[in-house]
């Protein structure tokens, strides 16, 4: 049985004519993150509301709501929530900070009732003398046994937090110890394991529980040798599950911790990908089930055969969509189901299992409900030396045409990847009649250690040729015009659009960057004033002649195309100041080239208006240097 319970905002949802408004696309989700309350009679979300960003509760059993906590995401920018216990959800929350010339995140950590009987608190407070870490909303175990408390890694220590006061709520349970960054419990929640790193190596530390000493394992040289990388604990305090590589690919793998030799075994492999996702626990044994991993980027793999065959029944039950279980009950009896193809972006359910149905709660993009939205098909395409590279191929909205435009969209990163699924950019230039491709470039993540160091030292080389064989591979396959095609990114992305116009060219007759990186020096100079910035330095190299040739502002006479450059102010990732030179030195070479520059701009578009400004402004600039027939 489907029932339909709106919770959120009701919005009109009249038939547009084509295309659909901007807001439609560049609006914030109206709602993200649905958790269900342990005892499943509450569920908290992220909202927004024109702009405004905020965190809700609503009682099942009789609709109640409250608004708990709200930001216009410039001052403060909730980064998740989660439930503590029945009556407390905790908010981690990323604040913009400067000091000197040096832009940075800090983060905190907030408590907030359900009900809305209490203004929102910080968890932990400092003095005016103490020396606050910079990271303050690391949980690292919820305590499930015990809802007053919760662990958390504070300035690399472990500190039990009680969470019914704010005065002397603070207990040591593992000191700091020099350069350990992470910690994880097993699921007795004693500390067992710390991840650190001295320079380029990785390594990690293992409490051996029968003698109760700290051995350091696993130790490698990162970029040089895949590693093993661990991600948690079974029930048996004796199993610990990793990540390793097994025929090519990055596996999961099983560790019987108990044996000084640490033997390992295989649980699961992907002949074809890297097991790149986390494991999933049940909240009922609190043992492994199942690990993210699939064609979706929150798809999963399950090894129990309980959960396994709910996820097929729920599959049964909706259909041609991609069944995401974001939240269960501590009894998994309730649960919060997200559902969505690359046509539909996506809605939630309340299903419960005893009364066998199914409820609608809230969908993310409302505006796009019911619309003409177009499929996203996994295409492979072979590169100039023949290495095979996936790709995303998104069509128009009114389906291809004779002669289309199109546009080549590299990922940030650059080791991430793109996956199938609804995508609200690609579907915004779809719906103004462009073809979409997004090319998993050699560099990418996800497709083999080797594959993914293609990007080291290999910035402008040919993980760029990829781009322009995406294009290539576009005018041979698809009904695109080969004199309108244009390339867009964000961050490497961004630095790819820039060095396609500086040292490409042809296929591309256009090139936009939001938040590219335009010169390697100044990145390597800016990772100076940050902690292990000698990642940054293996990654890219010091050869300075070689980085000036990987820099696209080194080409800037060269360029011949217009070019669109959008960066916030405020970007803590990739400084504002290479957008700035970039379009100061096109602008000396009289180049034809536009800025934008965002007011309280970071790296993610966070704020509602900025993201629309830049729909707005791409749609601008793809009209006048890349039309769409018609317009």
């Amino acid at each position: 049985m489907v029932r339909f319970l709106l919770l959120g905002i009701f919005i009109s949802l009249s038939s547009y004519s084509e295309p659909l408004p901007l807001e439609a696309f560049g609006s914030l989700p109206v709602a993200s993150q649905v958790r269900l309350s342990p005892n499943g009679q509450m569920i908290a979300y992220g909202g927004n509301l024109e702009g405004t960003s905020y965190i809700a509760s609503v009682n099942l059993d009789n609709g109640e709501k409250n608004y708990l906590i709200y930001t216009d995401n410039k001052k403060f920018k909730v980064e998740w929530h989660e439930w503590a216990n029945n009556d407390i959800i905790l908010v981690g929350v990323s604040y913009p900070d400067k000091y000197r010339h040096v832009k940075y995140k800090q983060t905190g950590l907030l408590k907030l009732r359900a009900d809305g009987s209490q203004l929102p608190e910080g968890v932990i407070n400092y003095r005016p003398r103490d020396n606050p870490p910079q990271f303050q909303d690391v949980v690292i175990d919820f305590l499930p046994d015990d809802p007053e408390h919760i662990l958390m890694a504070l300035g690399y220590s472990v500190y039990k937090v009680n969470l019914t006061t704010t005065e002397n709520n603070l207990e040591l349970i593992r000191e700091s110890e020099s350069n350990i960054g992470r910690w994880v419990t097993d699921q007795q929640h004693r500390v067992r394991l710390g991840a650190g790193g001295n320079k380029t190596k990785a390594f990690f530390q293992l409490l051996d529980v029968q003698t109760n000493t700290w051995n350091r394992v696993w130790e490698y040289e990162l970029f040089d040798e895949p590693g093993i990388y661990p991600l948690g604990f079974g029930l048996d305090p004796n199993t610990l599950y990793v990540r390793a590589q097994h025929k090519g690919r990055s596996a999961l793998f099983k560790v019987d911790v108990s044996n000084p030799e640490l033997p390992m075994e295989l649980v699961y492999a992907d002949p074809n990908y890297d097991i790149e996702g986390e494991l999933i626990y049940s909240n009922k044994t609190m043992d492994v089930v199942g690990i993210y991993h699939g064609e979706f980027e929150w798809s999963k793999v399950f090894f129990d055969a309980e959960h396994q065959a709910f996820q097929v029944s729920l599959d049964k039950a909706i259909p041609n969509a991609y069944n995401h279980i974001s939240s269960f009950s501590k009894d998994e009896r309730r649960y919060i189901v997200f559902t969505s193809n690359p046509k539909e972006p996506g809605a939630y359910y309340l299903g419960d299992r005893d009364a066998k149905s199914l409820t609608f709660v809230l969908e993310q993009y409302p505006l796009l409900y019911q619309q003409p939205l177009s499929d996203k098909e996994k295409i492979t395409y072979q590169a100039r030396d023949e290495l095979e590279i996936e790709a995303y191929l998104t069509p128009p909205h009114s389906g291809a045409v004779e002669d289309s435009p199109a546009i080549v969209i590299p990922h940030g990163g650059p080791m991430a990847r793109d996956y199938g699924g609804f995508d609200w950019l690609t579907q915004f230039f779809a719906s103004r009649g462009y073809t979409v491709l997004q090319p998993n470039f050699r560099g990418s993540s996800g497709y083999g250690f080797e594959f993914a160091m293609e990007s080291i030292g290999g910035w402008g080389g040919a993980m760029q040729d990829d781009l322009a064989d995406a294009a290539f591979w576009l005018i041979e396959n698809q009904n695109v015009d080969p004199q309108r095609i244009c390339i867009l990114g964000g961050s490497y992305g961004g630095y790819a659009a820039m060095m396609a116009a500086a040292k490409q060219q042809a296929p591309f007759k256009c090139a936009a960057s939001f938040a590219g990186v335009s010169d390697l020096q100044r990145l390597l100079k800016d990772a100076k004033k940050f902690f292990r910035y000698e990642i940054i330095n293996k990654q890219f190299g010091t050869d300075i002649n070689k980085l000036k040739r990987q820099s696209p502002i080194n080409y800037v006479k060269q360029i011949r195309m217009p070019v669109m450059l959008i960066h916030g102010d405020m970007d803590r990732l990739v400084d504002v100041e290479h957008s700035r030179a970039m379009y100061k030195a096109m602008k000396k070479h009289k180049k034809q080239v536009e800025y934008i520059e965002l007011e309280n701009g970071d790296h993610h578009m966070s704020i509602q208006e900025n993201r629309l400004r830049v729909l707005s402004t791409l749609e601008d600039f793809l009209s006048e240097h890349l039309p769409v027939h018609g317009n």
